[in-house]
């Protein structure tokens, strides 16, 4: 019966893990290095003049700060520890949830772009004249890397070279396709960019209406997790305000509690966070 049990456990975590996205064989993510996922990361976030060493900066100094601040409130080392800990990967989660609304966000957007820039092909606009004016009248989100892409091409009259920095600043696999199309359509003279960009568009407005079907149903489902999660660590946080309601976790018992309850918590995140992801678009075309 026991091994049974250990059996049917250890299948149950291996569908778990099979349940999350496969990253593609070509580029495996731990090719990348630190500074290079993180710069990636904020990129996507939309956070400029930002590099990831300042970031790493802002996350050891909210750590440490929370640290010697429960400290000095609780008197227990270990709940200081633990508290700083979490403090210091809150920078690294408001990017991440950055991301995901200006991933949102360009969703939503970028059908009414590639509207907007068939509309000017269509209307006898050269393509870097169709692009600059997205920068003008495009979605208010799109209009900055679009503005400085006018600017770039005025300046330098490279248009690959005004694509490539285009593509850079949006950080975006929708943005990946459209510039590359428009490449492609400037060296050999396609004919059908008009027609291939409102298939585009229709595409894309599809997509979006599914994924944010799929993200309303899943949402009530995470929060949930998230806040069964953390109401332990804020009772605890409350708790530490009165030190003599937290002497019994200074000692060796309390701490291997502390500690193995952090590790569990953060496990169980990480875990839901992976059943829970939904298969996002790479940029295969960066």
């Amino acid at each position: 019966m026991g091994a049974l049990l250990g059996l049917l456990f250890g299948l149950g975590c291996l569908l778990v893990w099979r349940s999350g996205a496969r990253a593609p064989v070509s580029s495996p993510p731990g090719r990348a290095g630190w500074s290079q996922r993180t710069g990636d990361l904020l990129a996507q976030a939309g956070i400029e003049g930002v590099s990831p060493r300042q970031l790493l900066a802002a996350s050891s100094a909210l750590g440490l700060a929370v640290l010697v601040l429960v400290l000095g409130t609780s008197q227990v080392p270990v709940i200081a520890v633990l508290f700083g800990s979490f403090a210091s990967l809150l920078p690294v989660v408001v990017v991440r949830r950055r991301r995901t609304q200006r991933s949102v966000e360009l969703r939503e957007v970028w059908p009414e772009a590639v509207d907007n820039l068939a509309s000017g092909v269509r209307a006898g606009l050269s393509l870097p004249e169709a692009l600059t004016q997205l920068g003008v009248r495009g979605p208010e989100q799109l209009r900055s890397p679009f503005r400085r892409f006018g600017e770039d091409y005025r300046a330098t009259g490279r248009f690959g070279e005004s694509l490539d920095a285009l593509k850079a600043a949006l950080a975006d696999p929708v943005g990946d396709r459209v510039v590359e199309a428009l490449r492609m359509a400037r060296e050999v003279g396609g004919t059908d960019l008009g027609r291939l960009l409102r298939t585009l568009s229709t595409f894309l407005r599809e997509d979006a209406r599914t994924r944010a079907e799929l993200e309303t149903r899943q949402g009530w489902t995470v929060n949930a997790a998230r806040l069964a999660l953390c109401a332990p660590w804020v009772l605890l946080l409350l708790l530490s305000t009165q030190p003599d309601a937290v002497q019994a976790y200074d000692t060796a018992a309390g701490t291997v509690v502390l500690l193995v309850g952090g590790g569990v918590s953060l496990l169980a995140y990480r875990v839901m966070l992976r059943i829970a992801r939904l298969p996002s678009e790479r940029r295969v075309l960066r």
